[in-house]
C-alpha cells in the first residue's frame, strides 16, 4: 500500500439519489417519503428560464418546512451552472436562507477544479456570514468532456476541501462528446457493449483514490425495469455507490441493487472469521468453499460489510 493514502472526509449512504424539479413543489412531500437515502431539489435542467427565480424560492420554503431528517433523507440542490446568470443567487440564497438544513450542494458540467473551488470560496465566505455550525458538502456532476479530461485533478483537489462525491451525468455527457444515441443511460444497439463503461470507470477510479463517492447518474426510460437494474448492476459492479432515480418507481431499485444481499453479507462476514482464525495460527492466508482468501480477500470482505452496516444503521 501506498504511503500516501485519501481516506473519506465524510460517510453517507448514498443507494439512490432522487432528483425532484425545484418548479414542481407538489412532488416534494411525495419524494420525502419514498424511502430514498438522497434527494437533490433541482434549480438546473429541470426548470424553464422562466421559472428560475420562483423554483429557487419553492426549494428554500421546501427545505425549512419539511423534516428531511426525520425521514432519513441526506439533502442536496442543484444549482445552475457557473456559465450562468443564476448561480450567484442560487448559492447566496440557499445558504443565507435554509443553510442550516441543507447537506450538500451539487454543481453542474463541472469542467475543471477551479469550477468547485469558486463555489467552496463561496460556501466559506456564507457560512461565516451567517454563524453556520454545519458544513454544507459540495457534490459535483462529471458530464462533459473538459470534465472528464480532467476527472482525476477535479478529484484530487476537490478532496482536500468540501467536495465528497461526483456524479456521471450520460446524456449531457453523451451530448458533449457527440455520441451517436438519444438514449439516458440504457445499451445502445450500435455499441458492442457498454458504451460509458470507460467513463464511469475512469470518474470511479479518481473517487476511490481520493476518498470521493462515485455515484452513476440517470436512466432515462422509466417503463423499463429491468433496463435500469441492468445499468445499475453494471455501475455497482466498476465500484460506484449508488444511482440516480428520475422517478420514484427507480428507488426501490437502485435500493435493491446497491444493498448487499444477506448471502454476500455471509459470505463477506465467513471471510472474516476464516482469515482470523489463520491469522492466529501464524497463516497469512486460508481456503474457503474450495477457494484461496487472504489480505485482499478481507479488504473486499470488509467493504460489503462496512456497506451492510451503514445502510443497517440508516434504518
Amino acid at each position: 500500500m501506498s504511503h500516501t493514502l485519501y481516506s473519506a472526509s465524510v460517510q453517507r449512504v448514498q443507494r439512490c439519489e432522487l432528483a425532484v424539479p425545484g418548479s414542481n413543489p407538489g412532488m416534494f412531500e411525495k419524494a420525502l417519503k419514498s424511502g430514498v437515502d438522497f434527494i437533490f431539489l433541482d434549480l438546473e435542467d429541470a426548470v424553464a428560464p422562466d421559472d428560475k427565480v420562483q423554483a429557487r424560492k419553492n426549494v428554500i420554503e421546501a427545505i425549512n418546512d419539511l423534516d428531511w431528517k426525520g425521514h432519513g433523507v441526506t439533502l442536496s440542490v442543484r444549482i445552475n451552472g457557473l456559465d450562468t446568470q443564476f448561480m450567484v443567487r442560487d448559492v447566496v440564497d440557499l445558504i443565507e436562507q435554509a443553510g442550516h438544513k441543507l447537506d450538500t450542494i451539487l454543481i453542474p458540467k463541472v469542467g475543471v477544479y477551479s469550477d468547485v473551488y469558486m463555489v467552496e470560496a463561496m460556501l466559506n465566505q456564507l457560512e461565516m456570514q451567517q454563524g453556520l455550525k454545519n458544513k454544507v458538502g459540495i457534490e459535483a456532476l462529471i458530464e462533459t468532456a473538459l470534465g472528464m479530461a480532467n476527472v482525476e485533478d477535479i478529484a484530487r483537489n476537490g478532496a482536500s476541501g468540501r467536495l465528497e462525491a461526483l456524479h456521471f451525468g450520460v446524456a449531457d455527457y453523451a451530448a458533449s462528446n457527440r455520441a451517436r444515441t438519444t438514449n439516458i443511460g440504457g445499451l445502445n444497439p450500435d455499441y458492442p457493449g457498454d458504451q460509458w463503461h470507460a467513463a464511469i470507470s475512469r470518474m470511479t477510479v479518481a473517487c476511490r483514490a481520493y476518498g470521493l463517492r462515485p455515484i452513476d447518474g440517470p436512466f432515462g426510460d422509466i417503463k423499463d425495469p429491468d433496463g435500469y437494474k441492468l445499468a445499475a448492476r453494471r455501475a455497482a459492479a466498476l465500484g460506484c455507490e449508488g444511482k440516480w432515480a428520475i422517478h420514484p418507481s427507480q428507488v426501490a431499485l437502485a435500493n435493491e441493487v446497491f444493498t448487499p444481499p444477506p448471502a454476500e453479507i455471509e459470505k463477506a462476514q465467513r471471510i472474516l472469521v476464516a482469515l482470523k482464525e489463520a491469522a492466529a495460527q501464524g497463516k497469512g492466508a486460508a481456503a474457503l468453499d474450495g477457494r484461496l482468501i487472504d489480505a485482499a480477500s478481507e479488504r473486499m470482505a470488509n467493504n460489503v460489510v462496512r456497506t451492510a452496516e451503514a445502510i443497517a444503521a440508516r434504518g
